[in-house]
Order: C-alpha cells, then sequence, then structure tokens
C-alpha cells in the first residue's frame, strides 16, 4: 500500500492550519514589516524542494515554501482585518494612521 499521497495530504493540512496562526501571531506582535522573513524562507524553501530527491520530503517542503510565500499577502491583509475590528490590535505596538 502506498502512503505518501495521504502523508502529504496530511502534512499539508497541517501546515496551511499552522500557517494560519502564525499569520495572526505576527501580525499582532511584529506588524507586517516582518514579511521578507516569510518570503525569503519560501523562495529558500522552494529552491530546497527542487534540490531534494525524497518523494514525501521534497513536496512537504515545496508546500511550506509556497504556504511562506502566500503569508506575505495574508500579513497585509490581516492587517486590514485587524483595522476593520476583526482581529485584536496589539496595544504595545505603535501602528501607524492611515
Amino acid at each position: 500500500m502506498n502512503v505518501n499521497g495521504l502523508i502529504v495530504g496530511i502534512g499539508t493540512f497541517l501546515l496551511i492550519g499552522i500557517f494560519h496562526v502564525v499569520v495572526i501571531k505576527s501580525e499582532f506582535y511584529f506588524g507586517k514589516k516582518i514579511w521578507f522573513l516569510f518570503a525569503g524562507m519560501g523562495i529558500s524553501a522552494i529552491a530546497l524542494s527542487t534540490a531534494t530527491q525524497h518523494v514525501i520530503i521534497s513536496p512537504l517542503v515545496a508546500i511550506f515554501g509556497i504556504t511562506c510565500l502566500w503569508s506575505v499577502k495574508e500579513l497585509f491583509e490581516q492587517e486590514k482585518r485587524v483595522k476593520k475590528g476583526w482581529f485584536p490590535s496589539n496595544p504595545n505596538r505603535k501602528r501607524k494612521s492611515p
């Protein structure tokens, strides 16, 4: 029985779920100014996935990279959601006025 697809599917589900929380917490504590970290990790992970030949690790690293790149967009969107009052803002962090 081949369970590689199942493992990659579960890994994808977990990565997306984890990054949902990571984006919310990152915006809360740091704002959108850390977008370049997500972009750097994403590009690095995608490059690493092309150099990895393992049947499970390579797609999971690529999915991690794509999720990091998608998180850049979500950081900016999360800032908008905070301004709308959908999520709490960090009272200890100074925000720029619109």
